[in-house]
Formats: C-alpha cells, structure tokens, sequence
C-alpha cells in the first residue's frame, strides 16, 4: 500500500531532495503525519510547523524550500504547486486502497434488453435501466440508481447510491455522481392564464461534460425546449439547484446550498460561493468569482470578484441600520433640498445687500 518517492516524483513531478527510496503509506497535515506518511506545505502561515512535523516527507514551493528546507529532517518534494501536487497525490494513495468492484449485474437490478451495458461495467443491486440506455466501460452504478430510457453514462464514471438519471439525458465519461442527485427533472416551467397555472412541458435535456462532480442531493432540471448544460470539468457542492436551460461553462466550481435561476449562462473558470443567489436569464463571463451569499440580479460582464451581502452585526445595531437604509430616499431628498437652498443662499445674500 505504500509508494516510494521516486515512484510519486515519476508519476507526477517536482523536484525530490533527499532519499529517493523513503516510503510513503499516505498523506496528512502537517501536525498530525507520521513517519510513515508525506504532508505538504501550501500556506506560509505554517512555516514554522515544518520542524516539528513527524512525516517522512513533504511538499513545499520552491519559495518555502529556500526558507524553512534547511530545518526540516526528511525528503523534500519542490513542486509549483504544493497543493495541487497533494491532491494528485492523495489520489494515488486512495487509489491503491480502494477496493475493487468486480464487474457485472448484480441479481436483484434490473435492466431493460433493448439497454447496453458494457461488459466491464458494475451494476448494482436495485438499479434499474431503462431501454435504450447505454453505459459505457468501467462505469460504477451504485445500490438503488435510475437510469431512465435512452440515458448515457461516459465510461469511468461512478454513481453512487440513489441517483436518479431522467429520459434521455448524458452523462460524460469519468462523472462522479453523489447519492440523492437528481438530473433531468422538469424545470418550473408554467403560464399563468388568469391565475390559473398551465404547465409548459420540458422537453430538452441535461448535458454533462467529461470529468464532472456532482455532491449529494444536488438537482439539475431538464430544458424546457433547449437542453441544460453543464461543461467538462464543473464541480458542483451538495444541495445546489441549477434550473432549466442553464449553461454552466468548463471549470467552475459552484460551493453548497446555491441556487441558479433559469436560463442563466455561466462562464468558465468561475467560482460562485455557498448559498449565492443567481438571477435567471443574466449571463456571467468568464473568470468570475461570486461571494458565498451574494445575489447576482444582473449581468456581470467583467471578470473579477463580486460580493453583495450586508456584514453580520448584533440584532440591536443591525435594525438600527436597517431603519436607515429604509429612510435613505427620504433622507436624499432632504439632501437635495438643502443642497438647492445652498446654490441659492449667495443669491439672497446679494439681493439683500442691494436693498
């Protein structure tokens, strides 16, 4: 279960100082690794933790390197990236402590004949597929999934426990799909004719790119006429809602509980924070950084970061605040009152010294 330096330096680069032949069983933070594991430096607040950590190993930045090398005891891994290098690293550790899944279907699922599933794929128990559907190599379909009809599954992904996959919808290769997801359910679609709501059908589809995550109990509506989109490489947090027909671009990653409103188009390389709001119909560019509760009500056409949320503060001095911005308007005509009587006050001064 354990890999040499040299093996991990093979695999995934960087710079090795020290004994090439140390090995390595895991990784951990910088207080709590071992002798037996490799930890990483990628902040400079913890500096000074590098000479008492216990791991055999660490990553670091070259800059960290010319610092604090000299005071650490064990090998050191001199990356660009010192928490990128951890995470592919901790990837080859689970990796190779994952336990593998034998291929086939298990007994108690069911799947449709006119449905193609590859013969390295796993099916398992209480899943059902439906006809048309086609899962490709390799692809992981935990206890309890839906895969409706006419469904793909990209090869190399993983479904874990109750994921519900609607009619029609794609799914790319390497996918990591959380329990209680749910993709291709209708979006809100109705129009209201005299009060009474009429349901517009949704008749177009989820796409999703390769290499995308998806946390537990996210839903991603279906299209109402066009198809919902959501590029390669996007992440998505757990409890997120993304509502019909929006476009999701390459490379954001979307944190907890936030909601996107219909046919909102989001860039790529964006990140929105938990619980943010996101106005249907509004369009975000590329390179976008959207603050954890913050409401997007418009257009953001330059990259950068934006933030609208008022700070916390105690109830006390919070509805004292909130009693002003509620007088604002009146206090800005006052303002404007005042600021004409001033323009007009040297007037009346000349006018009187005139008499």
């Amino acid at each position: 279960m354990s890999i040499r330096l040299k093996e991990l330096v093979e695999s995934l680069g960087g710079q090795l100082i020290g004994d090439a032949d140390i090995q390595v069983s895991g990784i951990a933070p910088l207080s709590d690794a071992s002798a037996s594991q490799i930890t990483f430096l990628s902040n400079p607040k913890f500096r000074s933790q590098v000479s008492q950590t216990q791991a055999a190993a660490i990553i670091l930045s070259a800059a960290d390197d010319a610092v604090v090398g000299a005071d650490y005891h064990g090998a050191r891994i001199v990356a660009a990236n010192p928490y990128a290098y951890f995470a592919r690293a901790a990837q080859l550790f689970s990796a190779k402590k994952a336990i593998p899944v034998a291929p086939g279907i298990h007994p108690a699922a069911h799947v449709d004949p006119a449905a193609h599933v590859a013969p390295t794929a796993y099916i398992g128990a209480n899943v059902v597929v439906g006809a048309g559907a086609a899962i490709g190599e390799n692809v992981r379909i935990e206890a309890g999934c839906v895969i409706g009809r006419d469904v793909g599954v990209g090869a190399g992904s993983c479904l874990y426990p109750n994921v519900t996959i609607y009619d029609a919808c794609q799914i790319g290769r390497r996918a990591i799909i959380h329990s209680g997801v749910v993709i291709g359910a209708d979006g809100f679609g109705f129009a209201n004719d005299g009060g009474v709501w009429i349901k517009i059908p949704q008749t177009g589809r989820v796409l999703i790119g390769d290499d995308v995550e998806i946390g537990a109990n996210t839903t991603i509506d279906r299209g109402a006429l066009a198809d919902t989109v959501i590029e390669e490489g996007v992440k998505l947090d757990n409890q997120i809602q993304i509502a019909h027909n929006c476009h999701i671009g390459a490379h954001t990653a979307i944190a907890a509980c936030a909601g996107i409103a219909g046919s909102a188009k989001i860039g790529k390389y964006c990140s929105i924070g938990g619980a943010a709001m996101i106005h249907g119909h509004i369009t975000i560019v590329d390179h976008v950084h959207v603050s954890a509760g913050t409401l997007a009500l418009r257009s953001i056409t330059e990259p950068g970061q934006y933030t609208g949320f008022y700070p916390i503060a105690k109830h006390g001095d919070w509805e004292k605040s909130a009693a002003l911005v509620r007088n604002l308007n009146a206090m800005r005509e006052k303002i404007r009152s005042l600021e004409k009587s001033m323009k007009q006050f040297p007037q009346q001064l000349t006018e009187k010294d005139n008499e």
